[in-house]
């Protein structure tokens, strides 16, 4: 891998100096705020390029990031659905033993009390 990474630079940076010597031509640039009086075609070129590849990975890299958010939002989102819906179904079957546990004692308390005498 790193060996096809070397291989990439090695290419791009040729094709750079290849861009400058070819154009090799003066122009003058007008940026909105300032203006560069004479700069290198090729250099200009070159420079262009790369802030633009720049400015992409970085766009790129927020991007995911905001949809990698977005993912785990609503990963989450269901994971609470399931843990609310668990809480729900473990709060009836709560309440159903509490009701069988009330009848139980109701039914205890309404028998009558059983005297045995063993002298009689």
């Amino acid at each position: 891998m790193h060996i096809i990474l070397m291989l990439l630079l090695v290419v791009v940076f040729a094709y750079s100096i290849a861009l400058v010597l070819m154009n090799n031509s003066e122009v003058a640039v007008n940026l909105m705020f300032s203006t560069v009086p004479y700069m290198n075609l090729g250099l200009l070129l070159v420079v262009t390029i790369f802030l633009g590849v720049l400015i992409g990975m970085l766009l790129a890299l927020l991007l995911f990031r905001v949809l990698q958010n977005k993912w785990e939002i609503s990963r989450l989102k269901k994971e609470l659905a399931a843990v609310q819906a668990q809480l729900t179904e473990a709060n009836v079957k709560l309440a159903q033993q509490a009701d069988t546990m009330r009848q139980q004692e109701a039914v205890i308390e309404n028998q009558p009390a059983e005297q045995t005498n063993p002298n009689v």
